[in-house]
């Protein structure tokens, strides 16, 4: 299992467009992938289920990948976020 914490950067916090490249991202691994945020946590493929979060910026996520292809899909899903969000 793999995990890891980012904080939301984007001042519109985790908005339409940033959880769909988050989600699309995500969709491209067979491993369980977990959104955390103030303790409701959700599957990250799932657009809905993600922006549901109402997640801010200055917030602080946590995501957890377990499977197949965990550590590709962290590597991945940490430069995402670095970049999206």
């Amino acid at each position: 299992m793999k995990t890891f914490t980012y904080t939301i950067r984007d001042k519109e916090g985790i908005h339409a467009r940033p959880a769909g490249i988050v989600v699309q991202a995500a969709k491209k691994f067979a491993s369980n992938i977990q959104i955390t945020s103030k303790g409701k946590t959700t599957d990250l493929k799932r657009i809905f289920g993600v922006m549901g979060l109402c997640v801010k910026c200055g917030e602080q996520i946590t995501i957890t990948i377990e499977g197949a292809d965990e550590n590709e899909a962290a590597e991945a899903l940490e430069k995402v976020f670095a970049g999206n969000l």
